[in-house]
C-alpha cells in the first residue's frame, strides 16, 4: 500500500540537507545571479541559502501579512556577515562600508551575536558581494543554517585590564574548524557557542548552546588557567539558562570539547523529529538528559576525563555596554566605545568608524554584543580628537542611559517572522525617555523584540518588550507585552513575564510610571535588578499600568518558527 502521507517541515528540511550539502553550492548561487531571481528554486529560497547567510527579505508586514505565522517576502535578501569575537580591521569594515552601499541602500545592522547584516541585496549582487567579503578575508557562511553561527567573546579580548585570559585565538580557531566543515554542514538546528576570557561575560555564555568562561585554578604551586563548560543555554519560546558541567577544560581541550558536544547535537536524532524543539537544550527540557549524563556522553566521545570544575566568580551587577572611554591594560591606551542606537547604522558611519581608527589608533574596530562599536589601543593624546569625530559622525561615545541600553531585533521593517516595528519604534521609545526622564543615570538593559523568537534578547533585560497586536477598532495596531528582571551572571534569571500589555504608542507612559516609582520607593544603593526582585507580578503590573489590573497571558507565536531567524 503506498503511503501517501504529507512530508511534515521538519522531514522536508531533514532531506533537502541530506539530499545537498549548500556549502557546495556555490556556482548554483553565480548561475541563479545570471538567470534571475525567477531562476532560484524553492529549496534554495527556503532552505539552503540560509548556511550562506542569506534569507529572503520581508515586505515590511511581518508575520501579520502572510499565513502560518511567516509574512510574505520580497525578491531581495538579507546577508548577514560572520565577525567572529567581533574582531574587525579597518580595511574590512571600509570593504563592508562599500558593498553596503553599492548593495544595500546604505545601511547595516550590528546585530546581538556581534555579526553585520545587510538588506535590500539582489541576486544578481550576491556574488559580488560575497567575492568583495572573500578579498578581505570575510565570510557569510554558517550566519544562519542549521550549522555554528558565529562564535562570540569579548569584544575587549586582549586589551581589557581585567580580563582573566583573552580568548579570542581560541574563537578564531574554531571558527576556522566549524565554517565550511562538511562533518557538521547537517546539524539539527543552529548551534551557538561563546569563548570568552573576560571577567564580566559581557558576551552572555549562560544562553549559548555552549558557553566557555575562563577560570584560574591553583595546581602544584602555580596559577593555571582553563574553562568552565556550560551547555544547553538558548532563548526563543522555551528560554533557558545553560548547564555547567563539572569540568575544568584546558585551553588545548576546548576544540576538542566543542567538537565532541558538535557530534552529540549532529547525531541526536530525537531533535529532528520537530523543527521547533530541535535545540541542544531540549535534551534537557524533553528529552530527560542531566548534566551528569551530558558529560558521560561527552567523555565517551573525547575519549578521556575532564578534571573537576573549579571554583568560579561570576559576575555580580555588572554592567558593561563598553560604551564610553577606558584605559586598557597596555600603558597610555585606551578604547572608545561608541553607542550605536539600535544598532542601525550607515554606510557613511563605517566608513568614518574605519578611517578614524586608522587616524587615531592601530586600526582595529571591533563590535559588541550590545550593538555597539569599539576602537581599540587609541594613544592617550588622540583620544579626545577620536572621540570628538565619533560624535560628530553621529556615533557618540556618550549617552544617556536609554540610548545606551537600548537594543532592537530587525523587526517588521525586514524580517517575515515579526509582528511589530522595532527599529524606528525604538528610536521613538529613546527619545520620548531621554525627555521624560533627564538625568536618569541608572545602567538599563531595554531591549524590544518583534515577535516571542527573542532576537532582541528580551528574557535577560531589565525591560524586556516583545511584540504583539491589538485589535483597535477594525485595525490591527502594533503592541508590547512587559518582561521584567532578566538577568546574567551570579543572579542571572530569566525575566518575568508580568501579565502587562499596551499599544506600542503607550509604552513610554508605562516605562516612564515604573522608572519613576524605582525612583521614589528604591532603598539605598538598590539597583533595578534589586528593585524589580524584590517585588511581585502584580507589584510591577500596578507600576507600568498605573492601576490595579488582572494579568494578561502572553499570546503564543502565530504558527510555527522558521529555523533561520536570530540575531
Amino acid at each position: 500500500m503506498t503511503n501517501t502521507a504529507k512530508e511534515t517541515k521538519a522531514q522536508r528540511v531533514e532531506r533537502l540537507k541530506r539530499e545537498k550539502n549548500p556549502w557546495e553550492g556555490l556556482e548554483e548561487i553565480r548561475r541563479f545571479a545570471r538567470d534571475g531571481f525567477t531562476s532560484i528554486p524553492p529549496a534554495w529560497i527556503g532552505t539552503y541559502f540560509r548556511w550562506w547567510g542569506v534569507y529572503t527579505q520581508g515586505d515590511g508586514d511581518g508575520a501579520i501579512g502572510g499565513s502560518n505565522g511567516e509574512g510574505k517576502a520580497l525578491p531581495y535578501f538579507m546577508v548577514r556577515l560572520r565577525i567572529p569575537n567581533g574582531l574587525l580591521q579597518a580595511h574590512q569594515l571600509s570593504t563592508i562600508a562599500d558593498v553596503t552601499e553599492r548593495y544595500a541602500r546604505g545601511s547595516a545592522d550590528l546585530t546581538v551575536r556581534q555579526n553585520i547584516q545587510l538588506h535590500w541585496v539582489t541576486i544578481e549582487a550576491l556574488p559580488e558581494l560575497l567575492d568583495a567579503l572573500w578579498s578581505v578575508g570575510l565570510t557569510t557562511k554558517g550566519s544562519c543554517g542549521d550549522d555554528t553561527r558565529n562564535i562570540t567573546g569579548c569584544p575587549l579580548a586582549g586589551v581589557d585590564a581585567g580580563e582573566i585570559f583573552d580568548a579570542s585565538a581560541l574563537a578564531l580557531e574554531a571558527s576556522r574548524f566549524f565554517v565550511g566543515n562538511a562533518e557538521f554542514y547537517n546539524l539539527p538546528r543552529k548551534f551557538k557557542i561563546c569563548i570568552t576570557g573576560c571577567r564580566s561575560w559581557c558576551a552572555y555564555p549562560e544562553i549559548n548552546d555552549i558557553g566557555l568562561t575562563a577560570v584560574t585554578r591553583r595546581l602544584r604551586g602555580h596559577d593555571e588557567t582553563g574553562f568552565s563548560l556550560r551547555v544547553g543555554g538558548g532563548l526563543s519560546t522555551d528560554p533557558h539558562l545553560a548547564a555547567r558541567l563539572n569540568a575544568f577544560v584546558r585551553p588545548d581541550q576546548v576544540l576538542p570539547v566543542l567538537r565532541g558536544i558538535a557530534e552529540i547535537f549532529r547525531d541526536s536524532d530525537v531533535l529532528r523529529e520537530n523543527r521547533e524543539r530541535a535545540r541542544l537544550k531540549f535534551l534537557f527540557l524533553r528529552h530527560g538528559w542531566t548534566v551528569e549524563d551530558f558529560q558521560r556522553e561527552l567523555e565517551k566521545r573525547l575519549g578521556f576525563h575532564l578534571e573537576p570544575a573549579v571554583e568560579e566568580h561570576p559576575p555580580n551587577d555588572v554592567y558593561r555596554d563598553h560604551v564610553g572611554i577606558h584605559a586598557q591594560k597596555q600603558p597610555g591606551h585606551y578604547y572608545v566605545g561608541a553607542a550605536v542606537l539600535r544598532g542601525r547604522i550607515s554606510a557613511t558611519q563605517m566608513r568614518a568608524a574605519s578611517e578614524l581608527s586608522t587616524r587615531f589608533a592601530g586600526g582595529e574596530v571591533r563590535v559588541t554584543n550590545m550593538q555597539n562599536l569599539l576602537i581599540v589601543n587609541v594613544p592617550r593624546e588622540n583620544v579626545d580628537s577620536l572621540a570628538r569625530e565619533l560624535t560628530t559622525a553621529g556615533l557618540p561615545v556618550q549617552g544617556s542611559a536609554f540610548w545606551r541600553g537600548a537594543v532592537a531585533c530587525s523587526g517588521s521593517e525586514f524580517c517575515k517572522l515579526a509582528i511589530t516595528e522595532t527599529k524606528t519604534f525604538s528610536r521613538w521609545l529613546v527619545e520620548e525617555l531621554e525627555e521624560r526622564l533627564p538625568g536618569f543615570e541608572q545602567h538599563l538593559k531595554l531591549h524590544v523584540t518583534g515577535c516571542p523568537n527573542s532576537c532582541g534578547q528580551h528574557w535577560i533585560a531589565d525591560i524586556g518588550i516583545e511584540g504583539k497586536k491589538i485589535k483597535v477598532g477594525d485595525r490591527m495596531q502594533d503592541a508590547y507585552y512587559f518582561c521584567i528582571g532578566g538577568a546574567v551572571g551570579l543572579h542571572q534569571s530569566i525575566a518575568r513575564p508580568v501579565g502587562y500589555r499596551c499599544l506600542a504608542t503607550e509604552v513610554p507612559d508605562a516605562i516612564e510610571r515604573l522608572l519613576r516609582r524605582y525612583l521614589e520607593d528604591r532603598r539605598p544603593n538598590e539597583n533595578l535588578r534589586q528593585f524589580f526582585a524584590r517585588h511581585s507580578d502584580t507589584e510591577l503590573r500596578e507600576f507600568l499600568a498605573g492601576e490595579l489590573m488582572a494579568a494578561v497571558l502572553r499570546d503564543q507565536p502565530p504558527g510555527q518558527l522558521p529555523h533561520g531567524i536570530e540575531g
